[in-house]
């Protein structure tokens, strides 16, 4: 059985930021209704390369699928992408394969629609301010999404590594700050790293910021720290965070709602709260993306 390929370019030419931040917004909620099977995300460690490797599968009521990735974040020296995938869809009425995709940029925007689907949701229709931490792929998917969910007059950029910082400022029109600078008085922070340790003080938080987390660097590790944790937390799935969310995992951090709660209205958060969103990344959501890749080039 000869099985289509689509490929990276091919993806690009498909997939499209507005069209795929509803999309995401109905997979959260179909998973938290119970409508998706999906197992909590399964990661290797490569250990001899520093590098991650897990398997994604999902059934939705839309679709069947799975997702190979690998997480290198060292790849960022070597000018190579830190996250590379495939995407396999099946049919669900027969289990027959369909597709196979290029899933590294379904991995990249489908991460920032979620984000922007919980900012929409929870964040003031006034918000003004957004502080990005970390300038890589993620940063820049995020400041394109977020840009279409809200209107931002001031954009904060911080990065370690100050070059690309200023680039990604440059890019995107926005201003580079030191970390605490970039944070206080923010009314969205993106926090986008694969630092080990919290890469900020949670005490500058003004309350009332809308605070994401979408960065990853294992499951006893992560870049907020105790006190940013301790605000009322929003996870893409409890069962996923509880497993892989090492900013859940090494603060005990008490879990609100799952997202899909908030956007189908079974949950609330307290629109003066600090609110902070672990993202970790779910199979459902590739598949929706896929789903809409390969709808559109069908």
């Amino acid at each position: 059985m000869d099985v289509p390929y689509i490929d990276h370019a091919a993806v690009s030419s498909a997939l499209r930021m507005e069209d795929l931040i509803p999309r995401v917004r109905q997979a959260m909620i179909d998973f938290s209704a119970g409508r998706v099977e999906q197992p909590a995300r399964r990661i290797l460690a490569v250990k001899p390369w520093g590098g991650f490797f897990g398997g994604m599968p999902a059934v939705t009521p839309d679709s069947m699928g799975a997702k190979l990735v690998s997480f290198y974040p060292g790849n960022a020296e070597r000018q190579l992408d830190t996250h590379m995938a495939l995407i396999v869809l099946f049919e669900p009425e027969t289990g027959r394969p369909l597709v196979t995709m290029d899933g590294r940029l379904i991995t990249k925007m489908r991460t920032a629609a979620v984000t922007a689907a919980y900012v929409d949701a929870v964040a003031r229709p006034d918000v003004r301010s957004l502080a990005i931490l970390g300038a890589g792929e993620q940063a820049e998917s995020h400041f394109e999404a977020l840009s279409i969910v809200r209107q931002f007059e001031d954009v904060r950029i911080w990065n370690r590594t100050a070059g690309r910082a200023a680039a990604l400022a440059e890019k995107i029109g926005a201003r580079v700050t030191n970390c605490e600078d970039a944070v206080r008085d923010a009314d969205v922070l993106i926090a986008a790293t694969a630092s080990t340790d919290p890469v900020f003080d949670g005490d500058w938080l003004r309350p009332g910021t809308v605070v994401a987390s979408v960065g990853w660097a294992g499951a006893d590790e992560g870049e907020l720290d105790a006190t940013t944790m301790s605000n009322t937390v929003i996870v893409d799935s409890r069962d996923g965070a509880l497993t892989e969310s090492g900013n859940v995992r090494r603060w005990n951090a008490a879990i609100h709602a799952e997202l899909g709660e908030i956007l189908d209205g079974k949950a609330t958060v307290d629109s003066e709260a600090t609110i902070v969103f672990e993202s970790i990344g779910m199979a459902c959501q590739d598949l929706a993306a896929a789903e809409l890749v390969s709808g559109i080039l069908r």
